[in-house]
């Protein structure tokens, strides 16, 4: 066999039969935060394709209704892999610091986010002077169907606004008037014609629909039939995105899968659970939630593990960023679910960027910065020994 003949067979070999060991490793799904909740039916595998194509692929020019002003020309811009969003896409909401809105300034539709872009021939909209404001990180979307199924009754239960158990935490549902193109939940409980909003850093919007409308509108200046209001000129106008696609990316959002939970039988990461529940972290962060009845099947009455109580809690000055939504306290935020969190960075370039705002960079940022109900529990774990803290930062990870 001649050398050349020799080479030729060689590179055939290791390209025939050693192919695989050369292409990229294929992600192990834990390490996901994308993908349907298991058991949808073939019809629901259809209508959450269109909704993930409508989410991650659609991307709004001038010509298919981008603007005037927009954050971002689509929903991925803001939610990369269904994750945590960047500070480049941040939020800029502003308004009064306290709950009388009524001298609040206005801007184009009279609403209170920034559309600090624009197209070419106008003007991005800035920040009114000397008004309190807040820069806001998008979330991770996965698991929001579960978290839309869990019954009222259960959120009131987790509920101690006056912290009657001497706890030192009081939260508390966040009741608000519900937009006229809701459909409220079955078994709610209303406080008259108030119902629990439940998602948003300050819990602002009632149910997926809600929010989802609210993104397009005001991330992105696309009107919808639920909101023909253009954020440029605060006028009526047709319709830029089809309710069909709207509520496509409806049933995306709901039926994505939750986080999985990695490193489980971890010895460090059994022994950071009991820290996480002995320093009384749990107390907002619930583990353990339960669904009711939803029209989606493969939602209803599951038990599953957010690490949220979807209650607002005061954080106390650190993390009072002097504004106001709905009926909220500036220093209020609801419990932000921790599963998937040790994929945060996955989705933020590399780095984390935790809290509201994404001021903080590592977990143990975000728990010396906190505040207010949970001053308690931070003094504990800021008790501990080096290596149990160590092992609490790496049960966190592991959500």
């Amino acid at each position: 066999m001649s050398k050349i003949t020799f080479v030729f067979v060689g590179l055939s070999v290791i390209l025939f039969c050693g192919c695989e060991n050369l292409g990229p490793e294929e992600p192990m799904e834990f390490d996901l935060l994308d993908g349907p909740i298991d058991g949808l039916s073939i019809s629901e595998q259809k209508r959450f394709l269109a909704g993930d194509i409508a989410f991650n692929d659609d991307v709004f020019t001038v010509e298919n209704g981008l603007g005037p002003l927009f954050v971002g020309t689509s929903c991925v811009s803001c939610h990369s892999g269904d994750g945590k969003g960047h500070p480049f896409n941040q939020l800029i909401r502003f308004g009064n610091n306290d709950l009388d809105l009524s001298a609040m300034p206005t801007i184009g539709d009279g609403r209170n986010q920034i559309q600090n872009k624009a197209i070419p021939g106008f003007e991005p909209e800035t920040l009114p002077y000397g008004v309190p404001f807040s820069i806001l990180v998008a979330p991770a979307v996965t698991g929001l169907g579960l978290l839309d199924a869990v019954p009222d009754e259960e959120i009131v239960a987790l509920a101690d606004p006056m912290d009657e158990d001497g706890d030192g935490i009081s939260g508390r549902p966040h009741y608000n008037l519900t937009p006229e193109f809701t459909k409220i939940r079955e078994n709610s409980v209303p406080q008259g014609d108030n119902y629990i909003f439940r998602f948003g850093k300050k819990a602002n919007s009632y149910d997926l629909l809600h929010q989802t409308v609210g993104a397009y509108n005001q991330d992105i200046g696309i009107t919808s039939l639920f909101d023909p209001i253009d954020p440029f000129s605060g006028l009526e106008v047709d319709p830029e995105i089809s309710t069909k696609t709207l509520n496509d990316v409806v049933f995306y959002l709901k039926t994505l899968k939750a986080p999985i939970s990695r490193n489980q039988m971890d010895p460090d990461v059994i022994a950071g659970k009991e820290f996480f529940q002995s320093v009384q972290c749990a107390a907002c962060h619930t583990p353990t939630l339960t669904t009711g009845y939803s029209p989606t099947k493969s939602l209803s009455f599951k038990e599953f593990h957010p690490y949220t109580d979807l209650l607002l809690h005061d954080m106390g000055p650190g993390l009072d960023d002097g504004f106001t939504e709905g009926n909220v306290e500036t220093s209020e935020w609801r419990t932000p679910p921790l599963w998937g969190i040790g994929l945060s960075a996955n989705s933020q370039g590399g780095q984390m960027f935790l809290l509201h705002d994404g001021r903080a960079s590592s977990i143990e940022e975000a728990i010396e910065m906190h505040g207010g109900e949970a001053n308690n529990s931070k003094a504990r774990y800021l008790s501990l020994a080096p290596e149990e803290k160590s092992q609490l930062i790496k049960f966190i990870n592991s959500l």
